[in-house]
């Protein structure tokens, strides 16, 4: 079990209201850092995609701080995505078929969309203050790298945030993105990455 150093009050404090305010935050995940905002505001959806330079066809995955969070944000949680939720060593990040409560313009063209159980301290915790799930897409521009720690993170989007979480910023740990797995509510499987 990795040892996580405790956060600050305060900086929690203020990235939970920029987040009940509307507004968009740089804070470290379970995978790579991310760009992240209440995903039931459909208005500070939208400032991401503008943000990343993003087409707004392409859905962004959304973070929760527990299982019973996921239960109340899926219509049907299909038994084979518990299964491979139990299972998984790496970061999992599954697509559900129907979510519910979320910002219609978080959602793919059929209306799925990607979750996943964070299990890093401070995005849990964050979820978990929030009472919403947490939009969590890379930190980076669409089509550019993505940074694996902090400091490769672009100007760009450092100055497009609302607010830049402090937690995390030393871990120099080269961190990469999760892996992904559709899993449809007849529980077929497939593979995204």
């Amino acid at each position: 079990m990795e040892t996580q150093q405790r956060y600050d009050a305060s900086d929690m404090a203020e990235a939970l209201a920029t987040l009940k305010r509307g507004g968009i935050i740089l804070y470290p995940t379970d995978t790579v850092w991310g760009i992240g905002c209440d995903a039931t505001n459909a208005e500070a959806v939208k400032r991401i995609f503008e943000l990343k330079k993003r087409a707004d066809s392409k859905s962004m995955l959304v973070l929760v701080g527990s299982e019973g969070e996921l239960q109340r944000t899926v219509e049907n949680v299909p038994e084979t995505a518990w299964m491979l939720i139990e299972a998984a060593v790496n970061p999992l990040t599954i697509i559900y078929d129907r979510p519910k409560g979320l910002a219609a313009n978080l959602l793919a063209e059929d209306g799925s969309v990607g979750i996943r159980i964070t299990g890093e301290l401070f995005s849990r915790t964050l979820c978990q203050k929030l009472r919403h799930p947490l939009v969590s897409t890379s930190a980076n521009v669409s089509g550019k790298k993505t940074p694996r720690i902090f400091s490769e993170i672009d100007e760009e989007v450092l100055q497009g945030v609302d607010y830049v979480v402090k937690y995390g910023q030393n871990d120099t740990t080269a961190h990469k993105p999760s892996n992904i797995i559709k899993v449809s509510d007849s529980g077929v499987i497939k593979v995204i990455r």
